[in-house]
């Protein structure tokens, strides 16, 4: 009934993975293995407003990120809008792919999650970022993947502007040369648009791959929609893995919400293109 494609998928499925901690990974059939990376799909704080709401949609408050990025060691910082922050989390996942294209993740309860949380008031933020130990990582969320990457390049352009102390339209011209900007999601009502910037300062090498290859199958589309061009490759790798592994339409469909890695091409061209790409390790020989 959901995800993004829920008119050719109204059946649905339930499906259930044996976690292995000790290997750091789940069978997802027979050969067939999804390396565990666990973060908290769901971290943020309070809104500013009063009220109830639905907690699918992310926003400034942070939330229902679903950023695969988000795992052990890393920092999310987000704006804080009430007294004590109330931070909340929830929407534990083993593992998820760029895109999220089902709705589902890896799924799981995690038994324990350990936060150090830091109140910094000499930052000033407006959006959420998430920082690794080599990278920065902006985010745009709006329910038009080409404005949630518009949102999520300006965000970048903040971030290269306040690191090298250049002016807001020099960052932004950069911002297509240094960030590697994915998916990260097409179903939380807001999609979301990640970019990856290094530390460093130096560019960043996206594979942004048109064809399959050794590593990885690939499917391809550009568009001038990019919310159109996300939706025929996505759709292009359903099918892949039912041609190329034999799987069938849901486990298809599931695989590639849990395993996809979907990436952005050029920013500047006319029709953006959107890569997807399947890892070809997750086939193991037995």
């Amino acid at each position: 009934m959901f995800g993004q494609f829920p008119k050719e998928f109204p059946e649905g499925q339930v499906k259930y993975f044996y976690l292995d901690a000790d290997r750091k990974i789940a069978e997802f059939a027979p050969g067939l293995e999804i390396p565990l990376r666990p973060f908290p799909g769901t971290l943020g704080v309070a809104r500013a407003e009063p009220g109830r709401y639905n907690a699918v949609p992310p926003g400034p408050f942070a939330g229902n990120l679903d950023n695969r990025d988000l795992v052990e060691g890393t920092t999310l910082l987000v704006p804080v809008f009430v007294r004590g922050a109330l931070v909340w989390t929830g929407d534990s996942h083993a593992a998820q792919g760029n895109g999220e294209i089902n709705l589902t993740a890896l799924e799981t309860a995690f038994q324990e999650i350990v936060l150090t949380i830091t109140v910094d008031k000499t930052t000033r933020l407006q959006w959420p970022r998430i920082e690794t130990p080599s990278e920065w990582i902006t985010m745009g969320f709006d329910e038009d993947l080409g404005k949630a990457l518009a949102n999520a390049r300006s965000e970048t352009a903040k971030l290269l502007a306040e690191q090298r102390s250049i002016a807001p339209e020099q960052a932004l011209a950069l911002v297509a040369t240094t960030s590697d900007c994915r998916v990260t999601q097409v179903v939380d009502i807001k999609k979301g648009v990640h970019c990856i910037s290094s530390k460093d300062g130096k560019p960043l090498a996206a594979s942004r791959l048109t064809a399959e290859n050794a590593d990885y199958l690939v499917s391809y589309s550009a568009d001038s929609d990019i919310n159109k061009a996300m939706d025929t490759a996505s759709w292009n790798m359903i099918e892949l893995l039912q041609k190329q592994k034999s799987l069938s339409r849901l486990d298809a469909y599931s695989l590639a919400s849990i395993a996809m890695d979907c990436r952005i091409g050029e920013m500047e061209a006319a029709e953006k293109g959107v890569h997807c790409l399947v890892s070809k390790a997750l086939w193991v020989k037995r």
